[in-house]
């Protein structure tokens, strides 16, 4: 009986330390380095953690009101025209007073979908419901980008692509894509919203169908999607928006499970990776990044993501010369981690493109954690330099317009951030932060620096990143822009520690209890948490850590890890 006993008290043992001992591998992920991020400082100066969720909540309070009065405001309109369907929709400025646009303005049509779909993803990703606002229902008004009067079938630029003045947005091949990316994310975020599922499957075929008729050459500068044809144009071949027709063509195969669609997303992806140089152009690449990570984790393709990456970053982009992230210091302020260009006039990060590269690499490490130091750094840096667009965060002898900042409230930036200024008003002045505005439209007044379009995607950061309560050591929400992630997910937050000692990490957790998992050491560092607790990470070091219910068991198929029929780490049999 004694001798019973012993067994029983052994067997319970075994099951309590079933969780820890059957997962862990003893070996800790190998990280990967992007050569551009390891130039970049571990604490860039000067710092400050600009709070990215109260300013999207801030913009987007202000620009979505109507009864704002005052010169150039409100900031927001509505267009009866009805074009595509038969709903009145809404624009926003493309920037203040941008002449160009508003309610008088060509019948109210002059409104730009870039602007309009990052200012609702973006207000969504805090937290904020955007079918439900003040009696308005601002997912639904998007439909009228979606071009089915004139034939193209997939969303655009503009509402009516005839009906814009002032630029040639309907002929340059990014435009089409990012915003049908775009309008795929918010349809993700709302995805019982009525008759967009039929928007979806339609801008899938047309996709499928131009990926079939380009074959192995994407070389356009942009395609005319009535007439199935690509064309070439004054501006540079876009081979790069390959990677956004694999991210459509991806989460199509995901919601809608035809086949036809996976085959498309690997030939668009095979032929930016077989590329011989890098023909990065505005914010495909990155993209590309993501979906290779997917499909090597959910697929077994074998890609590797430094291809991806480094002509992200790297800046020695052909075509449109020197596009990737910027790493320099310019008159004492570290602008490491902007997206732009690497060359003109020194360097241009613009903060629309930086806002929208966190989501494709922040939703990479879920599916390849090998990449978690240098998207932790990488994101250390672009929170810190993205802050200075903003007027209130700079000089007023650094920036153009510093007697208009109080029309911004804080929450309207410029449109980017340069070595040198083009305008000879300003030369010699460094680092200078500015907008395009005049250059678009020679008769635009000076307040067009100020870009509403770009300030409206700030919710990408906020709803991503995350202080906490150590300085610079940021959390990384790797879940929120996971888009089309066909399963469930627990949350998942990476966490980066840029200095040369170990950190104490606090995380609140609530009343609910969970197993903690480190995907960086394979291996679980608490196995009941609850309300708030600490946890070490190690110098120059990232964790990336996965919440997970505390009843679930564990279990090993085909080299992933799955608690409970959830996955929660891709690469456990991998090898690094």
């Amino acid at each position: 009986m004694k001798q019973y006993s012993y067994l029983l008290l052994f067997f319970l043992f075994l099951n309590s330390c079933k969780t820890s001992s059957y997962i862990s591998s003893g070996i800790s992920v190998t990280q990967r380095s992007i050569p551009r991020v390891d130039k970049m400082p571990y604490h860039p100066k000067p710092y400050k953690y600009r709070d990215w969720k109260q300013t999207a909540i801030e913009f987007d309070k202000y620009v979505f009101d109507f009864s704002q009065k005052g010169e150039f405001l409100p900031l927001i309109w509505l267009d009866g025209q009805k074009r595509n369907f038969p709903d009145t929709t809404f624009g926003i400025y493309t920037a203040l007073g941008d002449i160009r646009m508003g309610a008088a303005v060509n019948n109210g049509e002059n409104h730009e979908a870039l602007g309009a779909l990052g200012a609702v993803l973006g207000a969504t990703m805090v937290g904020i419901d955007k079918r439900d606002q003040n009696g308005r229902n601002y997912v639904r008004m998007l439909r009228n980008y979606f071009n089915k009067d004139n034939g193209w079938n997939v969303i655009q630029n503009f509402t009516n692509k005839g009906a814009h003045i002032g630029g040639g947005y309907g002929n340059d091949f990014w435009y089409e894509v990012h915003n049908n990316v775009l309008f795929y994310c918010v349809a993700d975020k709302y995805n019982d919203e009525k008759e967009f599922d039929d928007i979806l499957l339609t801008i899938a075929e047309q996709f499928y169908k131009s990926d079939s008729v380009m074959g192995d050459n994407y070389s356009y500068s942009y395609f005319d999607f009535k007439e199935m044809k690509g064309y070439k144009n004054h501006i540079p071949a876009q081979e790069d928006v390959a990677g956004g027709y694999a991210f459509i063509l991806y989460s199509a195969w995901v919601k809608f499970k035809n086949p036809k669609y996976l085959k498309g997303a690997i030939n668009a992806l095979n032929v930016l990776y077989n590329q011989k140089e890098n023909r990065f152009y505005e914010a495909m690449m990155p993209i590309a990044a993501q979906i290779a990570a997917r499909m090597n984790a959910e697929n077994g393709t074998n890609y590797d993501l430094n291809r991806f990456l480094d002509w992200t970053f790297d800046g020695d982009a052909v075509g449109r010369e020197g596009w990737g992230v910027l790493v320099a210091n310019w008159g004492g302020y570290d602008i490491s981690g902007l997206a732009g260009s690497t060359v003109h006039n020194g360097g241009y990060g613009f903060l629309m493109n930086t806002f929208d590269l966190m989501m494709p690499l922040s939703a990479m490490v879920r599916y390849d954690q090998r990449y978690s130091n240098a998207v932790g750094k990488w994101a250390l840096n672009a929170s810190n330099a993205a802050r200075f667009c903003y007027p209130y965060e700079m000089p007023d002898s650094l920036q153009a317009l510093p007697q208009l900042k109080a029309v911004t409230k804080n929450v309207i930036a410029y449109e980017g951030i340069i070595k040198e200024s083009m305008y000879p008003k300003f030369k010699g002045i460094t680092p200078f932060v500015q907008g395009d505005g005049p250059l678009w439209y020679p008769d635009m007044p000076q307040i067009t620096m100020f870009s509403v379009y770009g300030s409206g995607h700030v919710g990408i950061f906020g709803g991503i990143l995350k202080q906490t309560n150590i300085p610079e050591i940021l959390q990384i929400n790797c879940n929120v822009a996971d888009f089309y992630s066909g399963q469930k997910s627990f949350d998942t937050y990476l966490y980066f520690n840029p200095y040369t000692e170990s950190k104490k990490v606090e995380i609140d957790l609530g009343n609910k209890s969970y197993q903690l998992y480190d995907m960086n050491t394979r291996s679980f560092i608490n196995t009941k948490a609850s309300g708030k607790i600490t946890f070490m990470i190690q110098p120059h070091s990232s964790v990336v850590l996965v919440l997970v219910p505390a009843h679930l068991q564990f279990s090993k198929k085909d080299g992933k890890l799955y608690a409970g029929n959830v996955i929660i780490d891709y690469r456990t049999d991998l090898a690094d």
